[in-house]
């Protein structure tokens, strides 16, 4: 190592001493003596800081660049208009209405597809409606689904493009996103498997920290990713972006929450999103016009019982599917049943009070949440006496199927586990 941690202090340079506390005054006299400086605490000599000071060299180029800008604006209007709507964060005027547009043709058509691949659908719908997206995947594209019809690569002899490859380098990824969103002018994307944001954690929270807009597309989200093993099968990892402050995470149950999800992320600029997908295919689900208006709410009642309920299963994702069907064999059984889609815990908690009270009433105690991800989380909705059908351990290496019936993610077990608080 070529530096001295601590530099000039003849007791304590090179020692852990001076990392964690104060020199003291008597080591601070000392310091001064040996670097020869005579000048009092926090002044700085004017022949130093002439050097530093770039007020002026700064305000000549900013007004340098202002004038090109007004010449720029005469010569080419509309591109002028294009850059300053990029560079102040704004989103063209039509898109929320293409975008809901699109969510409500998804809805009717109701395509069975993976949520990572509804998320490419979601991209190819977007994505021409916002040229300032730059996409990108740690060496995974062809998994995480990333790349859209206008997705071009960006390369060395050729930065034409809008989108990186940016190899094996999930922290380097993020934290370029990072970069991009502190410039403006660009929304970025970045695609990885959801076990991989460990690596790249730092970068995640750096972003939720400093409010910016980078949108992290997770896939292969659960123990359904399959014979990979526990290695690579996310257990806690929802939970813990769940828990940064700041961070916005969606895990959509079919195509539709997936191009809700993408929308919310899109017009989220003061934090990024990230988006838990699945690897396997989802069936879709039924809505009406309400429904499908209050899935942008993070959570929202897709089935409901004809009376009050007695239970309400909470679910997220892959997992929506089933608790549906527990629902219906309780149902069948003359229980009353209510299924709440969650895909997104922080936009629902950001609703007001009477909305969550009308999704999740306080008088109905027995809840089940089910989840293939850490169970530990879920009892802030379910209390203390509710149930959870979650992990609780890593997973292991198996075809998806025989997981999920190896951890209990099947109707028999979630309606026994139903049962027990009926």
């Amino acid at each position: 190592c070529k530096t001295i941690i601590g530099f000039g202090s003849p007791n304590k340079q090179g020692k852990e001493d001076c990392h964690g506390a104060p020199l003291g005054d008597d080591e601070i006299a000392l310091v001064r003596e040996k670097l020869n400086w005579p000048y009092p605490a926090f002044e700085i000599p004017s022949e130093i800081a002439s050097q530093w000071n770039a007020r002026e060299a700064g305000q000549s180029a900013e007004a340098n660049w202002n004038d090109k800008f007004v010449a720029y604006k005469e010569a080419h209007p509309q591109l002028a208009v294009e850059l300053e709507r990029r560079l102040n964060n704004r989103l063209p005027e039509d898109f929320a209405e293409q975008a809901q547009a699109y969510i409500e043709k998804l809805q009717a058509e109701g395509p069975v597809v993976a949520s990572r691949k509804a998320s490419q659908m979601a991209l190819n719908a977007y994505s021409p409606l916002l040229p300032e997206m730059v996409g990108g995947s740690a060496d995974l594209a062809g998994s995480n689904l990333t790349i859209s019809q206008t997705s071009k690569g960006i390369e060395a002899k050729d930065a034409s493009g809008n989108y990186l490859y940016y190899g094996v380098r999930e922290f380097g990824m993020c934290a370029i996103m990072n970069g991009m969103a502190l410039h403006g002018g660009f929304m970025p994307y970045g695609g990885t498997f959801l076990i991989f944001m460990e690596y790249a954690r730092n970068a995640l929270r750096m972003a939720a920290l400093m409010k910016q807009q980078a949108i992290y597309v997770f896939t292969h989200d659960s123990i359904g990713l399959g014979e990979d093993g526990p290695t690579h099968q996310p257990i806690e990892q929802l939970a813990n972006m769940r828990l940064t402050p700041n961070m916005s995470v969606w895990r959509p149950c079919d195509a539709v929450e997936t191009a809700v999800a993408w929308k919310a992320a899109i017009e989220r600029r003061d934090g990024p999103t990230a988006l838990s997908l699945s690897r396997q295919n989802l069936a879709h689900q039924e809505r009406d016009n309400q429904q499908l208006d209050n899935v942008a709410r993070g959570g929202y009642i897709l089935v409901d019982s004809a009376e009050k309920p007695e239970l309400i299963f909470i679910a997220t994702g892959s997992e929506v599917e089933l608790a549906v069907n527990a629902a219906k064999e309780l149902s069948a059984k003359g229980k009353q049943v209510r299924v709440v889609s969650m895909p997104s815990t922080d936009t629902f908690e950001a609703q007001d009070a009477a909305y969550r009270e009308s999704v999740l009433p306080s008088d109905v105690l027995a809840r089940v949440a089910v989840e293939a991800a850490i169970a530990d989380y879920w009892y802030k909705y379910v209390g203390l006496d509710g149930r959870i059908v979650g992990m609780n351990s890593f997973g292991e290496s198996a075809p998806a199927g025989e997981l999920f019936e190896h951890f209990g993610f099947t109707v028999d077990n979630v309606v026994a586990v139903a049962e027990e608080i009926l």
